[in-house]
């Protein structure tokens, strides 16, 4: 008997406030559990700048959503053969939908120390336990809202040029690209934590799955790739400086790292530092991490954050990126 799991574009996660430590005001919600169902088998599946809005395709051009059933393998019965379990998933094209997208630079200006001023505690996180362990089961689900979703896929269609080689790290089943790029792309690449996430994730040329906390190098070659992506995931990297070396490694010449950010995350595997912080901070400490890195420059800040006409509530969206000196 086959089970099915329809995660609903408008299904939203349970969420918690936790306050800041620098400001009397409560922090915006963190995501703390999946809307993902376990089956039997254990598996799961300020800137006054002016703003510019990006443009998007057609509309109706695109599907504003994509549904597929996928199957994963469970067990095996008595005589070898497979037992399966089929999975419903909805995938969110970031196309067709009601919402603009400006983009409104924003200026960092946190003036930093010659040598990094983190302490070990900076980097703690309530749960401590194997981050393997933590990701082993995977979440098809998103932990941004289709806004975020879509205002993150845009970003990419307007600044990846066609042809570029793509290295998406901390990634997962969805990579928020743009439906076009596995054709008008040279390569997609992807590291993450979950080697069944990865596979499920339609967009990739190749992947390999790498706990980046146990091991921060990257398994590729010097010069390789023209853009790094990261999507909300460096608030839970122990030791992001020495990735983004890594990073800067594996980039060509002129290669750009796009950092996302948005003010949801898993507050047990965030690091210490970090939930202590608002918005503006993220970003002006990713300012830092990339300064000390070293190697490069042009390093901006960007609020994405989607409009929708309604005026409802919709997750924040923020850009840092640099190029490779």
């Amino acid at each position: 008997m086959r089970a099915a799991v329809y995660f609903l574009a408008a299904a939203r996660v349970v969420s918690s406030l936790v306050p800041l430590s620098t400001a009397q005001q409560s922090r915006s919600r963190f995501l703390s559990s999946s809307a993902a169902a376990f089956f039997a088998s254990g598996l799961v599946l300020a800137s006054d700048s002016e703003s510019c809005s990006a443009k998007t395709m057609a509309e109706g051009s695109n599907p504003r959503y994509i549904d597929r059933e996928l199957e994963m393998k469970y067990a095996e019965d008595k005589k070898g053969n497979p037992r399966t379990r089929g999975m419903l998933v909805r995938r969110f094209t970031g196309d067709s939908t009601p919402y603009s997208f400006p983009v409104n630079p924003i200026r960092l200006v946190k003036e930093w120390p010659d040598e990094p001023p983190f302490k070990p505690e900076d980097f703690f996180r309530a749960d401590e336990i194997d981050d393997g362990s933590f990701y082993a089961v995977p979440r098809l689900v998103y932990h941004i809202d289709e806004p975020a979703v879509a205002s993150l896929t845009q970003y990419y269609r307007n600044n990846i040029p066609a042809g570029s080689s793509i290295l998406d790290i901390c990634s997962s089943w969805i990579s928020h690209y743009p439906l076009e790029f596995p054709d008008t792309m040279k390569r997609i690449s992807a590291t993450g934590m979950n080697k069944l996430e990865l596979m499920y994730n339609d967009q990739l040329t190749d992947y390999q799955a790498k706990n980046l906390n146990v091991d921060p190098t990257l398994p590729y070659d010097d010069n390789t790739f023209n853009v790094v992506t990261c999507v909300v995931s460096i608030d839970y990297l122990i030791s992001p400086i020495q990735v983004l070396q890594e990073v800067n490694r594996v980039l060509k010449p002129g290669g750009k790292v796009i950092i996302s950010q948005s003010n949801r995350c898993f507050p047990s595997k965030a690091i210490a530092m970090w939930l202590q912080m608002n918005d503006l901070q993220h970003l002006e400490l990713i300012n830092g991490y990339l300064k000390y890195a070293g190697g490069f420059k042009d390093i901006k800040a960007f609020d994405i954050t989607a409009t929708d006409p309604g005026n409802r509530y919709n997750d924040p969206m923020f850009i840092v990126q640099a190029e490779k000196a």
